[in-house]
Formats: structure tokens, sequence, C-alpha cells
């Protein structure tokens, strides 16, 4: 498992969603990334930054005026603090010449973070919603390396004709799932929490903001759920987690 230590104080965010179709969201997330460039002294954006993502010669090529102000934006960010980012069930397909353009990391899909907060293993988690077994199959198979060499070898147009279809299916497949499926296992916590060796897991996904006891093993652990963003129709909403000495703390924003 990759092992990423980052001292001082550590920001995560998760579930932004950025597309065209949420300026509201866009705005008070540019203004996130002001502060904390500011207030931080690394930032870890842990997937689905981006509502859907296409290939990053999507972004390197022409990008509309959206996403050109978000990577603009992210570039600033990564001039100022180191910037790390996870790749979520929507935007998997960020690749090395996407973190290379912006000055950014990319992790793997879980991590052992190490903090001034302690240790605590990172994901976006979407692989502890075991309970969703067509999910699950779906992910394995977007997730082969032939299958995304064959998306991008598409042509642009197509890639977002496919993109808009996938999105429209997982709206309408969600709306027929019961919350319990997409949450994650607690026995998939468990395993994963043993085989990091650690006591505390973060990650967002789920959409349910929130700090969870249970326990592991017979040890007392901590799954820290990280804020989805929406500020462009009720309930508005956001948040982070910050890391420093004075241990993990979930920030809300709902303004």
């Amino acid at each position: 498992m990759n092992k990423l230590t980052l001292p001082g104080t550590v920001w995560i965010a998760s579930d932004i969603h950025l597309g065209e179709h949420n300026p509201g969201t866009a705005a008070v997330f540019l203004h996130f990334l002001e502060r904390a460039r500011r207030e931080a002294d690394a930032l870890i954006l842990c997937g689905d930054v981006f509502e859907a993502w296409i290939g990053d010669d999507h972004a390197l090529h022409n990008p509309p005026d959206w996403l050109s102000g978000a990577l603009e934006a992210l570039r600033d960010t990564a001039r100022g603090i180191p910037l790390w980012l996870g790749r979520g069930n929507r935007d998997f397909l960020m690749g090395a010449a996407l973190a290379r353009s912006l000055g950014a990391q990319l992790l793997d899909d879980e991590v052992l973070l190490s903090t001034a907060a302690g240790t605590a293993l990172l994901a976006h988690g979407d692989q502890y919603c075991t309970d969703d077994i067509g999910y699950q199959r779906l992910r394995r198979v977007v997730r082969t390396a032939w299958v995304q060499c064959a998306f991008l070898a598409l042509p642009l147009a197509l890639r977002r004709r496919i993109a808009a279809w996938a999105r429209a299916r997982s709206h309408r497949a969600r709306a027929m799932k019961t919350m319990r499926i997409m949450d994650v296992n607690p026995q998939a916590v468990e395993r994963a929490l043993a085989a990091a060796g650690c006591s505390v897991l973060i990650h967002g996904h789920t959409h349910r903001p929130g700090m969870h006891e249970l326990n592991a093993g017979g040890r007392a652990c901590r799954r820290f759920v990280l804020p989805d963003w929406d500020h462009d129709q009720p309930p508005r909403r956001g948040g982070w987690l910050v890391l420093d000495a004075g241990g993990p703390r979930l920030v809300l924003d709902e303004s």
C-alpha cells in the first residue's frame, strides 16, 4: 500500500462534482482553494472533483470555459502548496498528463496517510460499498487497463455522448437502490482497516458526512466521511476535513 507523509496542516475534500451545470458550486470551490493556499500546508482532493472525466486530452486541448477556470485555480493552488488528486467513480480517468499540467500528484486507490493528526487510511470510498454488487461489477470492468485504453482511443465527441449516457443511467440506477446498498459495508471497512493496520478511515463517495465510531477486530476505530458539495440548489452544502496536531475535525460549509 502506498504511504504518504505530510507535515503541518492537511486539508482533505471530496465529491465537488464540478461541471458546466453548477457554477455556484464552482465559485465556492475556487474560494476554498484560495483559503487552502493561505491556511493549509497541503491539500488532498480524494475523488469526484469532477462530475465526469472523459480523458486528459479534454482538459489539455481547448477546454470549455468552466473547466479552464477550475484547472487554472488548481494550478495556482499547486504552486503554493502540495496538491494531491485522488480518483473517484466519476473521474477515475484522470491521468498523469493532467497531474503534470497542474503540478499535482496522483493518489493510489488506497493510501496510508501520516500527518500531525496520526495515521489514517485514505480512499475515495466506493470500493467499500460491496453490497452494491452491480456497481462493483461495473467498477472492475471500467478500471481494467484495456477498457480504458479503448475508451480513450474513441473520438472526443463520442466519449462525451457515452459519458452523458452513463451519467443518466447511473442516476436512474441510484433511484432504484436503497440507501443501505449504496453505503459502505461494515465488514469491508473492518477488513480494510485491518489490512492497513490503522484505526482511522477517511473517505467520501457516500454523501453522508460525519464521524462514525466502530469496533474492528477488537480495536476502537473511527470513520470520517467527507461531505459532498452543492451550492446551486438547496440544501446548500460542502466542507472538508482538517488534519493537524489537534486531531481530525470536519468543517461543514452550509452557507
